[in-house]
């Protein structure tokens, strides 16, 4: 009993926090959609930054040290983990918060069939009609019809980041299941060591991209709205924080399928929400 309460209870908490930041993202993207990875980049550090803090004031939160090997093993999970945050921000910097979901509609599909490849298993009928339903679902959700506002409908370049974002979440949901043993399955240090690789290339990415250069030449200007990316980088950084650890105890405690039906679950409710 005590173990389903802990299933329910780590799910639950991943399904209101991972809606929160969907709005709470689109809201800064919207703010400054030509700094992209840089936000993640914030994000990804923010939740370094408070795992330490949380190791200060908890001994049951521990730091790992920094190791070639464990790196070398965990990163595989650190670059999909940041071509998930990339490929997250632009389909949501490209579509409405109410449609994000439905843009990654896949997630669920690719998860199965990852899991399938990977574990070379066949999943039950079950599972494969489920799987077909939430498919069909999402081809019904991206055929809208003529009198929706133009805005609202999202764009084909949108869409294609959102397949390529649930791509990218079912190699990590399977990813964090094979790395959490590099970690003593540790959910805290492997969120650590994932979120410090994504800041350690997303912070390049940036460099490379201008987009450093142009948050500080943004910065100067008296008529950006600095507050907006300011606070909401805040919010997003410690809602990232509480669901990396979330969604790493989520796939622990069930497995990369059953996290991604969860998951499904937060799409209901991101597309209930109205489009103004």
């Amino acid at each position: 009993m005590a173990i389903s309460m802990q299933v329910v209870g780590v799910v639950s908490f991943y399904m209101v926090a991972a809606l929160v930041m969907v709005f709470v993202n689109k809201m800064v993207l919207n703010a400054a959609p030509n700094l992209t990875v840089l936000f993640m980049f914030f994000q990804s550090i923010t939740t370094v930054i408070l795992l330490l803090v949380t190791s200060l004031a908890t001994s049951r939160v521990q730091i790992p040290k920094l190791e070639y090997q464990t790196a070398r093993n965990l990163a595989p999970l650190i670059i999909v983990d940041t071509l998930g945050f990339v490929f997250n921000a632009l389909c949501l910097r490209d579509v409405e918060a109410a449609f994000y979901q439905i843009a990654r509609g896949m997630v669920l599909p690719l998860t199965i069939l990852v899991v399938a490849v990977s574990s070379k298993t066949r999943p039950s009928l079950a599972v494969v009609g489920c799987a077909t339903i939430v498919t069909f679902g999402f081809f019904l959700g991206i055929s809208f019809e003529g009198d929706l506002p133009a805005r609202a409908i999202p764009t084909p370049l949108g869409l294609f980041y959102g397949f390529l974002s649930s791509l990218s979440i079912a190699f990590h949901a399977v990813l964090v299941k094979s790395s959490l043993p590099y970690v003593n399955g540790s959910s805290t240090m492997l969120s650590y060591w994932s979120n410090l690789g994504s800041a350690v290339l997303l912070g390049g990415l940036s460099l490379l991209k201008g987009e450093a250069f142009e948050f500080l030449e943004m910065t100067s200007r008296s008529d950006w709205d600095w507050t907006t990316f300011a606070w909401g980088n805040l919010v997003t950084g410690v809602f990232g924080f509480l669901i990396s650890i979330a969604g790493i105890l989520s796939v622990k405690v069930t497995s990369p399928v059953t996290h991604m039906f969860s998951s499904v679950r937060i799409s209901v409710l991101a597309v209930k929400q109205p489009l103004n």
